[in-house]
């Protein structure tokens, strides 16, 4: 990145110009007002006619989207402003204030889901004739659904008030531990570095320092094992106890239903990623030789190979991302030139920022923004891309109803992936083979890990869940059902010796008592983006609008039937093949470079 090239900051004015802002104090009383007000609404009887009572039901539907439409609007501009300046105590106290507003709002869907099971064959009955209900019959027959697996209000209640010192407490001490635990990097001046900081180092080129850095990280993880596996069996024995209450057979029952999908597409998911792990271990064998090590150690799937010396100015990521979105689409294309016109993405890494990247939606202003940490490489190229896409996501269905845009996580990395791939692809039809080597290996990187290391995690929470119902997990056990499930998915592309036993203690989804195998979403989003993505190499231009149908979609049905109106079976493992063959493709071409470029230097 040239030295004179200034990297933007968001502008949040259309949104809200301050927290005294006659605007934000106003949509604050609102939203106290309507929360109030929508509880008050949820307790009238229902009418005897049949018309009103479908009234009654588009009212009290009416009146949660207004209020959560506040909620998420005022919540996203407090955490908006928190993240760019995390010392500003101004922020993080509206955000706790808002949260506090909003807890009826978590209560009221909860009573609403009851009063809707209370008639549920009228409401079925109104969903099938009441043209005013047409557009909301996702959300009532999933809310239907939904009812069959809730405690009573009181229940429910009940059991939100005691995760806070329980289930979530649990996760809350897993957030401190991982966030401040360290081990001495150089005991000769008794340095030490945080967990955090030993695995960025994980990106290093010198291996010595990778290996060094590997080791240290363990020592520090098997310091805190016995109050992180408290944590553990804390969060998974609250979340077994609490579902079964509330009627779920099993954990993946659950998590499959959160998802939108059934257990047959979850189970052709898994296979065919079982089937692509020779593919991937193929890889890593390829990434060893271009090491020239043996066997990759698990601290070798981070190291950089190839150069990747070219530094993209802010200006040139922007012309290049409205360029290669234009070719898909002229309109995805002129949304992203808007978007870096108004200010909508906030690039400059600066003290009291937050790091990584997102992307936040203000339901109200009917806008995106964009955070991340732009310092000119490749990968931060790829990381505006991938939040534009999300940011594409949002303007495609702004104009829906809110209850008709909350997405499942199997869909929220679609357009994100979707965008990346573009990027991509644009990127390696200009490149030097030095850099096509970068590029394909950097990609098949971030693969492996969605695919292979995702299903080793799939593996050990499904072990975890097992055990959990017979009794507490020891350190020591889970470690073991963590190298288990590493030997597993990665093989011989891995030293067996040289694993990560306490991969468990590093991932804070691990910890989520709402969120149970919060892992094979993210193979999903990844292959069925791909596959979308195949698709639309195959269909050229026209496929735009299809794209485009599909994501106005992901609020208001399945996954198998957003897939199913692109022509997809997400049943079948034919579907997820297409998404794997992409990949292969890359396996092939790696290889290919790796010959051609060994053999230039002999």
């Amino acid at each position: 990145m040239s030295a004179g090239s200034k990297l933007p900051r968001w502008n949040l004015a259309s949104v809200y110009t301050s927290f005294d802002a006659p605007e934000y104090i106003r949509d604050k009383e609102l939203l106290a007002e309507h929360a109030n007000k929508l509880l008050t609404q949820l307790e009238q009887p229902w009418p005897q006619d049949k018309t009103q009572a479908g009234h009654l039901i588009l009212s009290w539907i009416h009146s949660y989207e207004d209020t959560a439409d506040l909620a998420e609007n005022l919540e996203a501009y407090a955490s908006a402003v928190y993240t760019t300046d995390t010392r500003n105590s101004r922020a993080l106290n509206e955000i706790n204030a808002l949260e506090a507003l909003a807890l009826p709002l978590g209560k009221a869907a909860v009573i609403l889901r009851s009063r809707l099971a209370e008639q549920a064959e009228l409401v079925q009955n109104l969903i099938a004739t009441d043209p005013n209900l047409a557009e909301y019959r996702f959300f009532l027959t999933d809310a239907l659904k939904r009812a069959k697996y809730q405690m009573s209000p009181e229940l429910e209640d009940l059991a939100n008030d005691l995760a806070r010192s329980g289930g979530d407490a649990w996760s809350r001490l897993q957030e401190a531990i991982s966030s401040t635990v360290s081990a001495v990097w150089d005991p000769a001046t008794g340095e030490k570095k945080t967990v955090i900081a030993l695995r960025d180092l994980a990106h290093d080129p010198d291996r010595s320092i990778r290996e060094r850095a590997y080791k240290a990280e363990l020592s520090a993880w098997a310091s805190m094992e016995i109050p992180l596996a408290a944590s553990l069996n804390g969060v998974k024995g609250f979340a077994i106890t609490v579902d079964k209450r509330r009627g779920w057979q099993s954990a993946l029952d659950k998590a499959a239903y959160q998802s939108r999908i059934s257990r047959k597409t979850l189970d052709a998911l898994i296979s065919v990623m079982e089937q692509s792990l020779p593919l991937f271990r193929r890889y890593l064998k390829a990434k060893a030789r271009i090491l020239r090590i043996e066997k990759c150690a698990f601290y070798d799937l981070f190291a950089p190979v190839g150069t990747a010396s070219r530094k993209w100015t802010w200006e040139e990521s922007r012309d290049f991302i409205i360029d290669k979105f234009s070719a898909f689409d002229p309109a995805m294309g002129n949304f992203a030139r808007h978007a870096f016109t108004f200010s909508w993405i906030d690039a400059e890494g600066r003290e009291g920022k937050v790091g990584g990247a997102y992307c936040t939606d203000f339901p109200l202003a009917k806008e995106s923004r964009i955070l991340c940490n732009f310092e000119g490489s490749f990968d931060s190229v790829t990381t505006v891309a991938h939040e534009l896409g999300h940011a594409w996501h949002h303007e495609v269905i702004k104009d829906l109803p809110s209850t008709l845009t909350a997405y499942p996580m199997t869909l929220a990395e679609t357009a994100s992936t979707f965008a990346e791939t573009i990027i991509l692809e644009g990127a390696l039809k200009t490149s030097s083979n030095q850099e096509r080597l970068s590029l394909i290996e950097g990609s098949l990187k971030d693969a492996c890990q969605i695919i292979v290391d995702i299903l080793s995690r799939f593996y050990f929470e499904r072990a975890v869940f097992e055990r959990r119902e017979q009794g507490e997990l020891s350190p020591e056990e889970f470690c073991r059902l963590m190298k288990e499930a590493q030997l597993a998915t990665y093989g011989d592309g891995l030293d067996a010796e040289l694993l990560h036993p306490y991969m468990w203690a590093v991932k804070s989804h691990y910890y989520s008592t709402g969120l149970a195998f919060y892992n094979f979403p993210y193979a999903f989003g990844q292959l069925f983006a791909l596959g979308l993505y195949s698709r639309a190499r195959e269909q050229g231009s026209s496929f735009a609008g299809t794209y485009k149908e599909i994501l106005r979609l992901t609020g208001r049905a399945s996954a198998e039937d957003v897939g199913r109106a692109a022509g997809f079976n997400l049943e079948g493992p034919e579907f997820w093949q297409n998404g794997i063959n992409l990949i292969a493709e890359r396996v092939t071409e790696l290889e290919t470079l790796i010959h051609t470029l060994e053999e230039e230097t002999k």
